[in-house]
C-alpha cells in the first residue's frame, strides 16, 4: 500500500459579531464567510459548518484512501452527505451524525467499503477529532 504524504497547514478561525448582523468568520489562511443568524435565512449556520467540515474531510479522505489502495485511477466521484440528530437532553449538542457515502467508479463493493473504512477510521482528522472528545482550553 502506498504511503500518503501528510501535509500540514496553519489552521484556526476567528468569529466576530456586532450587536446586530451576521457572524463574520475569518480563517487563519485568509478565508471568509458570513454565518447565518436565523433558521429561515439561507447560508451556513454553525451546525451547517460542523456537518460541512465532516462531509468535506470524509470526501477528501476517501480520495486519499483510494490512492493508498491503488485504485484512484478507477475512482470517478465521491459524494458524502452528513446530517445530525440533536440530543434531547442538555447540554445542546449533536447526539449522532448520519453519514451517507456515494462512491462511483469501477470499484467492487469490498473496495468501496475499504475506502470508506480507511477514510472514516484512519484518515479523516475531523471524524477522528469528533470521536476523541478533544479538550477545549478557553483563554481571555
Amino acid at each position: 500500500m502506498a504511503q500518503a504524504r501528510v501535509k500540514t497547514r496553519q489552521a484556526g478561525a476567528e468569529a466576530a459579531l456586532a450587536r446586530a448582523g451576521r457572524v463574520a468568520l475569518t480563517t487563519d489562511t485568509g478565508g471568509t464567510l458570513a454565518v447565518t443568524t436565523h433558521a429561515t435565512e439561507a447560508g451556513f449556520s454553525p451546525l451547517d459548518l460542523l456537518h460541512s467540515a465532516l462531509a468535506a474531510c470524509l470526501a477528501l479522505s476517501a480520495r486519499i484512501a483510494a490512492s493508498q489502495l491503488g485504485v484512484l485511477d478507477r475512482l470517478e466521484h465521491v459524494r458524502v452527505h452528513v446530517s445530525g440528530e440533536k440530543a434531547e437532553d442538555g447540554p445542546g449538542r449533536i447526539a449522532r451524525f448520519l453519514v451517507r457515502f456515494e462512491i462511483e467508479g469501477d470499484l467492487d463493493a469490498a473496495t468501496r467499503e475499504a475506502i470508506i473504512a480507511a477514510a472514516e477510521g484512519d484518515i479523516c482528522t475531523v471524524s477522528n477529532t469528533l470521536r476523541g472528545a478533544p479538550e477545549i482550553i478557553l483563554t481571555k
